[in-house]
């Protein structure tokens, strides 16, 4: 990684900081039009729209910049594994889960998925070990995961979230499916093969909206209810979250680091309860945002950016990233939202 480049080191910096803003933006929205989305669409109809535009996206922008398609069966066959656990099946889950909870919710509970990561990551890598830090960073963010759901409000018929606690484990089911996906990329296709994150992104992306075509006579064939809200909802989900972010969330894992990048995991919730509370008239109680910060607290724990074994600073924690590494942090540290 250079550190300097003909705009100079600050003016990279301040680039970096914007697209980490955007991507904190565009991410923590994405439960927000979500929400607008399935008032219009059924949850396989906005995924089948939000990934087709996402693979547009990706795919121009691949061939613009002289990139091509992997060659490799054995590689597009591990993308397609990952497609189904990164894209499909957790997009589908948040966005059955949003016709249900409020949006803010949603992104509260996709804020678990490193800790999801890392718990599958111990069960299925045999390198992966547990430490003290880590030991204390599961329980203290499965805790913390518990005070969220808070199972004893969900058979409370006065409750705003009574009966959605099915709504809530599918948000769950998601986030541990980006860890699925993550760890499942990381021991099969990170260090294997020499493409970069965009390359890798625009495949499995593409591979997923081909997954809901071939699908969509099936599953997707409901009434569409479309106004110029969810139409707009729908580019943004597309072209910008499932899209052009990809592009953002690399630049900023080349620069700072996987580590530092992955905070915008813990910004992301506050742009998504924020606009569900201004925009959407959504409440929250006390439990969620306690509960989401005693899950930032184990993430942060187990991965060492706090406590013994902290990690390096931004400026110094990617500076020696292999170009294989870099397609596994970028896509580690993003994931679809």
């Amino acid at each position: 990684m250079k550190s300097h480049t003909s705009d100079g080191p600050t003016g990279r910096s301040a680039r970096v900081l914007f697209a980490y803003v955007l991507l904190s933006l565009t991410w923590g929205s994405s439960f927000f039009f979500i929400k607008i989305s399935v008032a219009g669409l059924s949850p396989a109809q906005l995924v089948l729209g939000r990934l087709v535009l996402g693979a547009l996206t990706l795919n121009v922008i691949l061939l613009a910049t002289g990139r091509r398609w992997p060659r490799e069966v054995k590689l597009i066959g591990h993308l397609a594994v990952v497609a189904f656990l990164l894209c499909v099946f957790p997009l589908l889950l948040f966005a059955w889960a949003g016709e249900r909870i409020p949006s803010g919710l949603s992104s509260i509970y996709n804020a678990t998925t490193p800790l999801m990561t890392m718990v599958i990551a111990l069960a299925v890598i045999p390198q992966e070990r547990l430490n003290r830090a880590r030991s204390a960073g599961v329980l203290i963010g499965a805790a913390g995961i518990a005070v969220v759901l808070a199972p004893w409000q969900l058979g409370d018929g006065a409750s705003d979230l009574s009966g959605t606690g099915l709504a809530q484990v599918a948000c769950l089911l998601g986030t541990a499916s980006y860890g699925l996906a993550f760890t499942y990329m990381r021991r099969y296709i990170s260090g294997r093969y020499s493409y970069d994150a965009l390359t890798i992104a625009a495949v499995q992306v593409a591979l997923a909206a081909a997954m809901m075509v071939v699908t969509a006579p099936f599953f997707a064939g409901e009434p569409v209810a479309l106004n110029i809200n969810i139409a707009l909802s729908v580019l943004v989900l597309g072209a910008l979250a499932s899209g052009i972010a990809y592009i953002w969330n690399t630049f900023i894992v080349e620069n700072w680091g996987a580590t530092p990048a992955s905070t915008v995991t813990y910004v992301s919730p506050l742009v998504g309860v924020f606009l569900g509370i201004v925009a959407l008239g959504e409440h929250l109680t006390w439990n969620q945002p306690t509960g989401a910060l005693i899950v930032v607290l184990g993430i942060l724990l187990s991965q060492g950016v706090i406590g013994a074994g902290k990690r390096a600073a931004p400026g110094t924690a990617g500076s020696g990233l292999s170009s294989e590494e870099k397609v596994s942090d970028a896509t580690r540290t993003g994931g679809q939202r």
